[in-house]
């Protein structure tokens, strides 16, 4: 037995012979499934779904018709007794399941999977352990106990019997690479496949947006829609007061060298204060990311304008090597304590979130209800170990795109966008691109201090030299500043409420001394205080 709860401001109904499904699909290559269902005898219409294409391709190859699928789909299959759950290649778009007796449940929403009568929801304190270590969610774990999230690149077939079988349709793989081959084949292989990924994401007849930050990501997503596509490009930028650091000459640049429609969007703190509960209540699970409320904000601007469809750069850190592996090698290259865990535990502390501050932040109950917890390096050491890499860089990317890109990244995009009526698209997270960058030897990737070098190298001549050849600085959020202001008194009556010390998860004298800005030696109080407001938002949200 089994039960599907389906979002219905978001999902749709499918159906292939005698199977049926519920989710959300959208397909990228569909002439190229199309022409192969037909040329194995398949007669679909060319105005057919893309979930009945893409649930066509299950009735006709298994699980393995997935991995032919470029797209974002999260899709839940009655296939006769059994319930089957796919998750698409990257994790674009999130599904859950639960059992509660002798009944599975699923939903691509937590918030509607949490309404069922027979969840006995209660919090998982592994998973707060986990949220304040990396600021999202690194796994299958939420948290709620005993609800998981299907893990990318997965088909799940739960029994009726309450067996549980995993598939995988794809991972990332790396391929030998021959040193011969001259950096310019790769980066024109990787061009090509760049203009593939971007012109398969443009909306047909209608304008485009694209986030764009002015980094070397957003601007050449930018660059390759404006080039490609007949209809207005729009972007925006987002700036936090004049008075504050902003990178808006740089995204300026890129908009007036491709003549784009540009907007900048100004966001104070008590913007953010009054936008932030219902931005975390629109998270399947809580990204502790302080330009959540920027981007919902952002979408929002987007959709006004009439957008249906907004790309963006994210996937460059990820499946390229941004700046922020740096430390993990320079830990590699020194490192005397030669244990896996010893990696593992390395890559927690480059989080530099609250892993190190556990033991004073969370309660004695807490902390004894922990002892006997799995390590949270559970999550990294698997990727950071992987015999599919013999890389160390690729191992990294491998990590990187495996938790973050799968957990933090693409659901927030995803979430927050659809929750404003409009549909991100992630061009750098296209399969394609991420084999392609797997297949590029480590040193084009990553060339003495340059990062993502050879994404630079294949897109040098759509942009300007000044933002080919800039550093990645990432953007710089006030947080420290706003929490001076603001956000002072939202974290106040949040952090030092009955609800939150009723359920007893932290010392309030620790909290005390990071709002009042005392008690590090290094100067995270902000950050800190973000992650503890966004889980406290959000529990409430979820009724936890």
């Amino acid at each position: 037995m089994f039960a599907i709860f389906p979002d219905p401001q978001r999902e749709k109904v499918f159906s292939a012979g005698r199977l049926r499904a519920t989710g959300v699909v959208t397909l990228f290559n569909r002439a190229e499934l199309l022409g192969m269902l037909r040329r194995d005898g398949v007669a679909l219409p060319d105005d057919c779904t893309d979930g009945a294409l893409l649930l066509e391709l299950y009735a006709r190859y298994g699980s393995h018709g997935f991995a032919a699928a470029d797209g974002m789909f999260a899709l839940a299959i009655r296939d006769n007794n059994d319930l089957v759950l796919v998750r698409d290649h990257v994790g674009t778009r999130t599904l859950f399941y639960t059992r509660a007796g002798n009944q599975w449940a699923a939903s691509t929403s937590l918030r509607a999977l949490r309404r069922w009568r027979r969840l006995n929801a209660r919090l998982n304190l592994n998973a707060v352990r986990a949220f304040l270590t990396f600021a999202y969610l690194p796994g299958k774990e939420t948290l709620i106990e005993d609800v998981y999230e299907v893990l990318p690149g997965r088909c799940l077939r739960l029994s009726s019997n309450g067996a549980c079988y995993e598939e995988v349709f794809w991972e990332p793989r790396e391929e030998s690479w021959d040193e011969t081959i001259p950096a310019e084949v790769y980066a024109q292989r990787l061009r090509s496949l760049l203009e593939q990924a971007v012109n398969a994401r443009l909306p047909v007849d209608q304008d485009v947006g694209v986030f764009l930050s002015g980094g070397i990501d957003s601007s050449l997503v930018t660059a390759l829609a404006a080039r490609m596509h007949h209809r207005t490009v729009r972007t925006y930028a987002i700036n936090f007061g004049s008075d504050l650091p902003n990178e808006l000459a740089y995204s300026g640049l890129v908009a007036a060298h491709c003549g784009t429609h540009h907007t900048v969007l100004t966001f104070d703190g008590r913007s953010i204060a009054d936008h932030l509960a219902e931005t975390v209540a629109l998270l399947d699970c809580p990204v502790g990311d302080p330009l959540t409320t920027p981007n919902l904000l952002l979408s929002r601007a987007a959709a006004r304008d009439g957008l249906k469809v907004i790309l963006n750069g994210e996937g460059g850190d990820p499946v390229f090597g941004g700046p922020k592996n740096v430390p993990m090698l320079v830990f590699e290259l020194h490192r005397n304590d030669l244990a896996p865990e010893a990696r593992a535990n390395a890559y927690l502390r480059s989080y530099r979130k609250c892993y190190d501050q556990l033991e004073r932040l969370l309660t004695a109950e807490v902390l004894d209800a922990l002892r006997t917890a799995p390590p949270l390096e559970r999550h990294v050491q698997p990727y950071l170990e992987s015999p599919r890499m013999s890389s160390f860089l690729n191992r990294l990317l491998y990590t990187n795109l495996r938790t973050k890109g799968a957990h933090h990244i693409l659901p927030k995009v995803e979430r927050l966008t659809s929750g404003s009526g409009i549909e991100g698209r992630s061009p750098l997270f296209a399969p394609a691109i991420i084999d392609a960058a797997f297949a590029v030897p480590p040193q084009l990737k990553l060339r003495g201090l340059q990062e993502k070098w050879i994404l630079k190298q294949a897109v040098r001549d759509l942009l300007p030299l000044t933002i080919v050849r800039r550093p990645k600085s990432g953007m710089r959020v006030p947080v420290q500043h706003w929490l001076r202001g603001p956000l002072r008194d939202m974290a106040n009556d949040l952090l030092f409420g009955s609800r939150t010390r009723a359920r007893g998860l932290f010392r309030e004298a620790t909290v005390r001394d990071w709002i009042n800005g005392k008690g590090l030696i290094w100067k995270r109080h902000g950050q800190y205080i973000w992650l503890l407001i966004t889980l406290e938002l959000w529990l409430r949200a979820y009724d936890l």
